[in-house]
């Protein structure tokens, strides 16, 4: 049962977080930021992860708490219900196209938090949300899930298909790395026999 909950409260945000990482992609998010939850939805969906999120957040403040808060739950959670990463695939990449845009996202599972971004927006909100906060949510998600994280636009114009072609390109990338490969027979994969 590869599964976890996490409850995550602080003077500035409240949120609960259920994943289940051997789901069929059903979601139900409510994050307070309507553009987050379409982005947070996509990522479950596509990765066949089950998402259950909820976030009550400081929004008369601004977005940062909410946007930040939900990725180090998410991340907490998807590293909880990994456990040992005992036979899992550890990597994974995706290319993922949305009409004139396309993303590449490559990750390693790996214990090793790290982020490369080389993408950018030429608008400053999707929807409500500040577009500054997108890299900081995919930061967020990789300290804490414990994960090396390269995303990358290598072209497109429209903010909105480059904010969803990152985001389902990530899902891909972690439906591949999180799947159970038969063939380790339940070994972790490092040579140093710890993730």
């Amino acid at each position: 049962m590869r599964r976890a909950t996490i409850t995550r409260t602080t003077a500035e945000t409240q949120i609960s977080v259920s994943l289940d990482l051997d789901g069929t992609g059903q979601y139900r998010v409510a994050t307070g930021i309507g553009f987050l939850d379409h982005m947070i939805e996509q990522l479950s969906r596509h990765s066949l992860i089950d998402i259950e999120l909820a976030v009550t957040g400081d929004l008369h403040v601004d977005q940062h708490h909410t946007t930040e808060d939900s990725a180090l739950a998410l991340g907490q959670a998807l590293a909880e219900s990994l456990g040992d990463k005992a036979g899992i695939a550890r990597y994974g990449h995706a290319y993922s196209p949305m009409d004139e845009t396309l993303a590449r996202v490559a990750l390693d599972i790996s214990g090793r938090p790290y982020l490369v971004w080389r993408a950018g927006f030429s608008q400053m909100r999707l929807g409500e949300w500040d577009t500054e906060l997108i890299e900081h949510w995919f930061h967020s998600l990789s300290q804490t899930a414990g994960i090396t994280l390269h995303c990358e636009l290598l072209y497109g114009s429209n903010n909105h298909h480059i904010c969803e072609a990152l985001y389902k390109g990530l899902a891909r990338a972690l439906r591949q790395a999180v799947e159970i490969d038969p063939r380790k027979q339940g070994a972790v994969p490092s040579t140093k026999g710890v993730l």
